[in-house]
């Protein structure tokens, strides 16, 4: 039988067993979406260890992209099978991945899996698709698996929900630090990297990323364990990127030693399933406003008769019965 046609259980077994092409295949299934993505998310079966999962995030041109090209060169030495979900905007035109991050990782190790994704148009780069291919590649045996956002919009702190360590890469000049502040990245980052540093103005940037991460231990908003390290890289020929590599691993040793991996398992968890969560209710919503009835209280709302607020209470009665908001969530 045939890859393309083979059933979604066949591809789960043999991707488990180390193939390629089906774990490629489940990829597309999980980004097309649909009935056959959520059959691959509940078949998939959970990984017992769990992979690394390590988001790349910053803005455009930072050089993330060259940046985990080398990240997956040192990584294959001490890990075999580490993998990139390479988040990219979606081509006006098919819908699909335009691949401008897997252009510039072309030179890397043969062994590594690089899956380009694209973000069809979900604000903040970041496709909802990431955490059921996450799913698929962990139980392959991927690890770490790597997620490269497009560095898009102040909402790229979306990353953190799916991601074990955080990177937040900058580059000199062009406020990158304080954007960075701006978009919220200060916050989420585990670890900074100040790429491109033989560039004027990369000990500035640096200088300016420690100040406010001092202002962040007058605000509270720090960790009072852990300070995410600064690091001065040019990935273009891999200076400093060993440095990273070791960031990114005394992090999650940090992340075991502390208790806090379960937490961030959690919050992976939760951010998945309310996105899922999210759709049912999008797709539910969308059929309740285009059916005839509501058609007829829409209408009465634009003539003024009735009010958005009283509307929307009315139609949140079909969405959410009462009975179920009364009992409360029976799950156990």
């Amino acid at each position: 039988m045939s890859i393309r046609g083979a059933p979604v259980e066949e591809l789960i077994r043999r991707a488990i067993a180390g193939d390629r092409r089906s774990t490629g295949r489940l990829l597309s299934l999980v980004e097309a979406g649909g009935t056959e993505a959520e059959r691959v998310t509940e078949l998939t079966p959970s990984p017992t260890g769990g992979a690394h999962i390590v988001g790349i995030t910053g803005p455009p041109g930072s050089g993330k992209s060259t940046l985990v090209a080398r990240l997956i060169g040192v990584a294959s030495g001490a890990a075999p099978r580490p993998a990139v979900l390479a988040v990219d905007p979606s081509s006006p035109l098919t819908g699909g991945a335009i691949l401008g991050d897997r252009v510039r990782m072309t030179g890397v190790d043969s062994g590594a899996f690089i899956r380009s994704m694209a973000t069809r148009g979900h604000i903040g780069g970041l496709a909802l698709a990431i955490p059921g291919a996450v799913r698929v590649l962990e139980a392959a045996g991927f690890d770490p698996v790597m997620i490269e956002t497009v560095g898009v919009g102040q909402v790229e702190v979306d990353i953190t929900a799916a991601a074990d360590t955080t990177v937040v890469v900058v580059t000199p000049g062009m406020g990158d630090a304080v954007q960075a502040s701006k978009a919220g990245l200060l916050e989420v980052a585990d670890v900074f990297v100040v790429n491109k540093a033989d560039r004027p103005g990369a000990t500035g940037t640096r200088r300016d990323l420690e100040l406010m991460l001092e202002l962040s231990h007058v605000t509270g908003h720090e960790d009072a364990d852990y300070r995410p390290p600064i690091l001065m890289t040019n990935s273009l020929d891999g200076q400093g990127v060993v440095e990273v590599c070791e960031a990114i691993i005394d992090h999650r040793t940090y992340l075991e030693s502390s208790g806090k991996l379960a937490e961030r398992r959690h919050r992976r968890a939760r951010f998945e399933v309310a996105n899922r969560l999210q759709g049912r209710f999008d797709r539910s919503l969308a059929d309740l406003l285009d059916s005839d009835p509501v058609r007829i209280l829409l209408d009465q709302v634009a003539a003024g008769t009735v009010s958005p607020a009283a509307a929307a209470r009315r139609l949140a009665q079909h969405l959410v019965p009462s009975e179920a908001r009364a009992a409360g969530p029976q799950f156990s």
